[in-house]
């Protein structure tokens, strides 16, 4: 019989220990061993194979994935390395298990962002660009014009990363606040749109993720539900994986 083997990264990620990017990131680092050995991108594992990660081992786990909704505070950074940034999303949620973010929402941002143990839903959802929707309300420090929505709405060149953004949906709410919803990712693409048109962001605030919509208090989180995570698993993929949702858990 054949053994069947497996990427590090991809390891990784299906035991729940990050995402493959993280991974990546972890491999060039030196910090992932196999068998005691340092190995390089690419290597492929069998399933007798020991892997640690900084020393530890790490092993395949049969306990349920989790899957949270959080609403982040301003100034609470999207990162996994608590060493090097104390204000980190991992610290402030003080989860009983490992978890890590689903892409990022600046350190300046609030509102929704989702968590998990589950390195292969990341990987979907990040792949997911077309069905991807963020939705954000924003508030500017003066008044939006008509030319300000159809500029946002029509794709803002973004000079420093040589792209034009996508076409959007912009709708003005107030004098000074506008909902945009986005399917692309670019790093501070809001602020960076606004600040071309010669705006400045006062507050941003993230209201949606594709189905998941933010309902809970400032600092605090909730477990997806299983209709949530049936039609967030519908938006990227066919998979039918299934899901258990536990009770619904407050920060």
């Amino acid at each position: 019989m054949e053994i069947e083997l497996k990427r590090i990264n991809k390891f990784l990620s299906e035991v729940g220990y990050c995402s493959r990017r993280e991974a990546d990131k972890l491999i060039e680092a030196g910090r992932v061993t196999i068998n005691g050995v340092i190995p390089e991108m690419g290597t492929k594992i069998a399933p007798n194979d020991v892997v640690h990660v900084d020393g530890k081992e790490i092993n395949a786990s049969n306990e349920a994935f989790v899957y949270l909704a959080f609403n982040k505070p301003v100034g609470i950074v999207c990162t996994t390395d608590t060493s090097v940034e104390k204000d980190n999303i991992i610290d402030f949620i003080n989860y009983p298990k490992r978890i890590f973010p689903i892409g990022r929402l600046d350190k300046p941002s609030e509102g929704l962002i989702l968590l998990t143990d589950d390195g292969d839903i990341v990987n979907k959802i990040l792949r997911a660009s077309n069905n991807h929707e963020k939705e954000y309300i924003v508030r500017v420090d003066k008044p939006i014009s008509q030319t300000f929505i159809e500029r946002m709405a029509g794709g803002v060149p973004l000079e420093d990363l040589n792209k034009v953004t996508n076409k959007c949906v912009v709708e003005k709410l107030s004098t000074y606040e506008f909902k945009i919803i986005l399917t692309q990712g670019l790093n501070r693409q809001i602020r960076r749109m606004c600040e071309y048109l010669n705006y400045e962001v006062e507050t941003l605030k993230r209201v949606r993720i594709m189905n998941i919509k933010l309902d809970m208090p400032l600092g605090e989180y909730r477990e997806l539900t299983k209709e949530e995570f049936s039609e967030l698993n519908r938006l990227i993929s066919d998979s039918t994986k299934e899901y258990k949702p536990n009770k619904f858990r407050r920060n």
